[in-house]
């Protein structure tokens, strides 16, 4: 097992800064994650650990061993990429055995440790199939099992269940968490996909830009993002934003615009009221949005046009018109409403978040 270090990782491509000052510690045993969109160099960082991409100032290091100038075989990782990269013409058992041959192992070894690897992930029955007899899912195990029999220091993943379909992708999820609690092996992963990352991750990196936006356990990223970006990458569907005016009357702070009065609970109005007459980002999540009943205070109720229901069973999505803001709702299923209806909506008072409308970090 490992613990890797990266200690100030840049990447430059000519004039192109794909990753800034990258500062990490992942313990040994940590399943760490690093998410964001496209381009924002999380795969570069992945790629900079394995040794497949040159560092171009900044050290790696893995149990304490630097390791910029080692081969990418010397590193003691296993990689599991997202296209499986398996050898068409090999059996699974060649596929899985192949690393191990060329590092000369013993034959009962191999064998030994290829059917560890297959009982472990349930393939055992597939070993003397071709790669083109199975299906997305198998491919997916085999690749893993490759990576599983090498008994490595640290596994990287990059983007692994991309290709499969919705379904497969949360068992595969599943299958993925528990195999880290039975290996114990370090483990950084990359995606996209946020909702993996918050359910795989014992940490999550969030990376905008080539820069670590925040690094923290998936609910204090969710409960406490430390910018706008975060809080609108973390959660699905997607935090919803307002732009505001903060205003003081009568001993009470309210966010408003076109759209939304919203009067600021005390804990959140005890640190806002220096903001008083100056503009901030609103932020609600859409799970933190009901419709309003009777006992609800005016204060934090607003008005609402439906423009799109979206019924998914066990809750209900309302595209919602909140004066020029769009919002979502999530509601419980229960909840009857059509397009074009107009509704009051409750807020959660203790779940407003607020982000400076320039700097966009969180106040």
């Amino acid at each position: 097992m490992a613990q890797v270090v990266l200690k100030d990782i840049n990447k430059l491509y000519g004039s192109v800064h794909a990753v800034k000052d990258v500062n990490l510690r992942i313990d040994d045993r940590e399943f760490v994650v690093l998410v964001g969109p496209s381009g924002c160099g999380k795969t570069t960082t992945l790629r900079m650990i394995a040794g497949l991409e040159a560092i171009s100032s900044g050290d790696v290091s893995i149990d304490g061993q630097v390791v910029n100038d080692l081969a990418p075989m010397d590193r003691d990782i296993a990689m599991v990429f997202q296209n499986y990269a398996l050898y068409p013409h090999m059996s699974v058992f060649d596929n899985m055995a192949f690393g191990l041959k060329m590092r000369k192992f013993d034959r009962r070894e191999i064998a030994t440790r290829v059917k560890e690897a297959a009982d472990i992930l349930g393939i055992g029955e597939l070993l003397k199939r071709k790669p083109r007899q199975l299906s997305g899912g198998q491919r997916q195990r085999v690749a893993l099992g490759r990576a599983i029999v090498r008994h490595p220091r640290v596994f990287l993943f990059d983007e692994p269940l991309s290709n499969l379909d919705a379904k497969l992708r949360v068992q595969m999820r599943v299958e993925l968490r528990k195999l880290h609690q039975r290996l114990g092996t370090t483990a950084v992963y990359v995606t996209h996909d946020q909702v993996e990352a918050m359910t795989l991750g014992d940490r999550v990196v969030v990376m905008k830009d080539g820069i670590v936006q925040q690094i923290g356990e998936p609910l204090e990223l969710y409960n406490r993002p430390v910018n706008k970006f975060v809080a609108g990458f973390i959660g699905s569907p997607a935090m919803n934003f307002a732009t505001v005016t903060m205003a003081d009357g009568n001993g009470r702070l309210t966010a408003k615009n076109g759209g939304l009065e919203i009067e600021v609970p005390a804990p959140h109005a005890d640190r806002l009221r220096a903001h008083t007459g100056h503009r901030l980002t609103i932020g609600i999540r859409p799970e933190d949005l009901r419709v309003a009943g009777d006992a609800d205070p005016a204060g934090l109720t607003f008005s609402a046009k439906v423009e799109v229901v979206e019924q998914l069973g066990s809750e209900v999505l309302l595209d919602l018109r909140v004066g020029n803001d769009a919002m979502v709702a999530a509601v419980d299923p229960v909840v009857r409403v059509k397009t074009q209806d107009t509704l009051r909506l409750a807020v959660n008072p203790g779940r407003l978040h607020f982000f400076d409308a320039e700097s966009e970090k969180a106040v």
